[in-house]
């Protein structure tokens, strides 16, 4: 069978791999590719014969770079203890170990004793362990050209011992070396490799992510150019890169120190230029290098990334490895693959929602809700032909200067023409556009940057069903085969073609009522007069009576309308109506607030909340006087109360007293006044004693006993 390669897999069907960092932008995509590799898979092709080697599949276990990171769906098991013992235990039961410090700084000394412990334990091996470390091209910035007289002569493998590192990336090129070195103890149980990366670039963006960001939000001043813009970035594709160190751990070529780059030599000027053309606004500014530090979204790290500027080829990877790659050619010439991974994974996928009702049903209100709610691009029909017009005017302006180039004359030139014809149109049909020209404005808008990214929300048009065939209609293109697409699919453009559609419901009496109560000055200078209001809502009517509807146009397509009532909505300002159509769109797709929009939000919550403050504490005084003003008034209130109820008992006091006084006055007190008087004469020792035995006396007892009883 020729020459055999042997390989001591553990028992059972997986193949153990160690990736640090899991959840961090290369090791999430290490983790996925090895998740779904076989192990096994690419040899080197100059091999004599192909080795019989087990396909086995992989099985993932990792750390996290952050403490709040998420385990990825691929990775089965993650080191949740901090301590070094968990780490080499773990790393000891897995057959390829790869440590990623390319990215931060503070994996370089992980790495490090990461293979040192490994070495340790080298006699103690069952079967052999690859250990790869993920390096970085930085450690070739300071490297004498290969050619002085030739600077576009590239670096290959070959010269790796001839490599001079940037100051900043030292200890990385010491760690490459520490690699290298222990890998020759004993090659039959313990191999290492170094594979030093290029510039990343895919999926959600890493070094580069600043730039997609700016582009994607449209800034107007461009994408900036730091310096000359001249120097050449080597660079990968994340998953080329992970494939790459797939198939080392596979294939284990008889090269241990690899480059990993495309096989691009573009500058940074060139990158910035394309990303600026197929994300934003296609305009770029040269600022000065050091301006850069001062971005915020940069690392150190990252910035000395932008600045280097050197050439290199890779060849191991072209002669040894064979994967499939995804961006060979680089990230200009691949960039459409590149923008649509990058929307795709930060779920920046634009939102396309159309409004449609009767005229004065709150469109308008509502579009500029969702629009404020989503980020999205507010198309309103007259907005839409200014804008168009505006840029036509800019476009036409061009004709005047000198310094313009042969394709921008040409393009002045066509604007001017536009121009004249709008004009022609416009007087033709008492100021207005006619629905060939306003059709070709919304399709201009539509497929702009702006509306591609983050998404629109059409108010209120298409208003036809031809309106609408003409506007989605899919463009023209001769490469297509008839049977590539659905016919349904085939009949509409994709990317214009909105995904919600909204229909708000109401009656013309609900309607007209509804406009007869806006305040005045929300209805001067509109439509929503009442002859202005009867006029379009006839027109409505008749354009939506019969089965070739604008709905009926969606419905066809299978694009559902969801229909509103909202003269059912008996909500503050429709709000329910509102709250169900964002459930019917789902959550925002874009980056959320800007730092700016949070200060603000925060400042807006904090005053706010101080302003609830001040309500609770006037409410809390205001009921605390209410309080007091109530007391108050019942204490008075039970004050008057009780001197009338003591009144009134005095009164019935002394109204019951009369026939008690004059029965004393009658028949007591003449009998009792005289014995005072006789006592006051005689002035005894003890007058009481004596005033009863004056009172008990003979002719006074016989006095008393005849005293009439009182009838009370």
């Amino acid at each position: 069978l020729g020459n055999i390669v042997r390989f001591n897999f553990p028992a059972g069907n997986m193949v153990r791999a160690f990736v640090n960092n899991v959840d961090s932008y290369t090791g999430k995509t290490l983790s996925k590719v090895f998740n779904s590799a076989a192990s096994g898979a690419g040899n080197e092709p100059d091999a004599p014969q192909e080795p019989i080697i087990p396909k086995q599949q992989y099985e993932v276990i990792g750390t996290l770079q952050s403490p709040e990171g998420e385990k990825p769906d691929c990775v089965s098991e993650v080191i949740q203890s901090a301590s070094r013992e968990a780490h080499l235990a773990a790393m000891l039961t897995c057959d390829v170990i790869v440590y990623n410090i390319s990215d931060t700084p503070e994996t370089v000394s992980e790495a490090s004793w990461a293979v040192e412990a490994l070495h340790e334990q080298l006699t103690n091996f069952a079967s052999l362990k690859v250990f790869i470390c993920v390096s970085t091209v930085l450690t070739w910035a300071r490297s004498k050209p290969v050619d002085p007289e030739d600077l576009t002569v590239p670096f290959t493998e070959e010269d790796y011992r001839r490599r001079r590192p940037h100051p900043n990336f030292k200890d990385h090129v010491e760690v490459e070396k520490l690699v290298t070195k222990l890998g020759k103890t004993d090659k039959t149980r313990f191999l290492t490799y170094v594979i030093a990366s290029g510039l990343k670039y895919g999926a959600g963006e890493d070094i580069f992510h600043f730039l997609f960001k700016s582009a994607w939000h449209g800034e107007e001043a461009g994408l900036p150019i730091y310096g000359d813009g001249a120097n050449v970035l080597p660079t990968i594709h994340i998953q080329d890169l992970a494939s790459i160190v797939v198939n080392v751990a596979n294939a284990k070529p008889k090269t241990r120190y690899i480059l990993a780059v495309d096989g691009s030599h573009s500058t940074q000027g060139e990158i910035v230029k394309a990303i600026s053309d197929g994300l934003g606004t296609g305009t770029v500014h040269v600022e000065p290098k050091k301006s850069a530090l001062l971005n915020k979204e940069l690392l150190q790290c990252q910035y000395d990334q932008l600045m280097l500027n050197i050439q290199l080829e890779a060849l191991c990877v072209k002669d040894s490895l064979q994967f499939v790659w995804v961006s060979e050619a680089g990230l200009v010439e691949q960039l459409p693959q590149i923008i649509k991974e990058y929307k795709e994974t930060r779920n920046l996928l634009p939102i396309r929602v159309c409004v449609l009702g009767p005229p004065g049903v709150g469109k308008t209100t509502f579009v500029e809700q969702l629009c404020e709610h989503y980020k999205l691009h507010h198309l309103k029909i007259a907005d839409v032909i200014k804008q168009n017009v505006e840029r036509l005017e800019k476009l036409a302006a061009r004709t005047s200067k000198q310094d313009e180039s042969e394709e921008d004359d040409t393009n002045a030139q066509q604007a001017k023409e536009h121009l004249d014809l709008l004009k022609e149109d416009a007087a033709e049909n008492n100021g207005r556009y006619s629905d060939q020209h306003i059709v070709e404005f919304y399709k201009e808008t539509l497929k702009s940057k702006p509306c591609q990214n983050q998404g629109f929300v059409l108010d209120g048009f298409p208003k036809t069903c031809e309106q609408a065939k003409e506007v989605f209609a899919e463009e023209e293109e001769g490469d297509k085969d008839e049977g590539e697409k659905d016919a349904k699919e085939s009949a509409y453009n994709k990317l214009l073609m909105p995904e919600i559609i909204v229909s708000l419901d109401a009656s013309d009496d609900f309607l007209k009522t509804r406009i007869m109560n806006l305040p005045e000055s929300k209805v001067a200078g509109t439509h929503n007069t009442e002859e202005g209001l009867l006029r379009r809502l006839v027109l409505f009517r008749e354009q939506n009576e019969d089965d070739v509807t604008v709905l009926n146009y969606f419905d066809e397509l299978e694009i559902q309308p969801s229909h509103f009532d909202v003269e059912k909505d008996s909500s503050h300002n429709i709000t329910d109506t509102m709250e169900h159509i964002k459930e019917l769109i789902g959550e925002p797709r874009n980056y959320g607030p800007t730092p700016e929009e949070i200060k603000a939000m925060e400042r807006k919550a904090k005053e706010e909340k101080l302003r609830q403050e001040a309500r609770e504490r006037e409410e809390r005084d205001q009921h605390k006087s209410e309080e007091r003003a109530l007391r108050a008034k019942r204490e008075a209130e039970w004050t008057d109360q009780l001197a009338r109820i003591k009144r009134e008992e005095q009164e019935m006091l002394e109204t019951q007293s009369i026939p008690l006084r004059n029965y004393l006055m009658k028949n007591v007190m003449p009998t009792l006044t005289q014995g005072l008087i006789e006592v006051c004469k005689v002035k005894p020792d003890d007058p009481v004693d004596y005033l009863v035995r004056s009172l008990l006396s003979p002719a006074n007892f016989l006095a008393l006993t005849v005293i009439p009883r009182f009838e009370g």
